[in-house]
């Protein structure tokens, strides 16, 4: 596997998202990803309780801690590289979370318009 370009949606280098806890598709703290990432783990949202509860309701419960996985579940404030097209479900139902644009990966628009992510555009760096 090897990642694709760490360029982020607005142009620049890719920032990191999260190493507490330990995010993306390598798990390097990043939102890279690859051909072999299908879920497209490429934008850097940051945690809602809201998020977390429609996320678990849709079938992907990031809330719940999995040991067995070393997933120890997440938080609302925790940053996670989210697949795209929860996101953009998630935008359409009207409960997504903050987005780092800084350190979402530009494959992110291959799924989201870039005015959506601007749309959730939060303030301040990777957690």
């Amino acid at each position: 596997m090897k990642p694709d370009p760490s360029i982020n949606v607005l142009g620049g280098v890719l920032a990191p998202c999260s190493t507490e806890p330990l995010t993306g598709f390598f798990r390097d703290g990043s939102c890279n990803t690859c051909t072999e990432d299908h879920g497209s783990h490429t934008v850097c949202a940051i945690m809602t309780a809201e998020f977390l509860a429609y996320s678990k309701y849709v079938g992907n419960d990031l809330s719940t801690p999995q040991p067995a996985f070393g997933f120890l579940g997440l938080n609302p404030g925790d940053h996670w590289c989210l697949c795209a097209s929860r996101f953009l479900q998630a935008a359409e139902e009207g409960c997504a979370p903050k987005v780092n644009l800084e350190a979402t990966h530009q494959r992110a628009l291959d799924i989201v318009p870039l005015t959506i992510l601007e749309a959730h555009a939060a303030t301040g760096g990777a957690a």
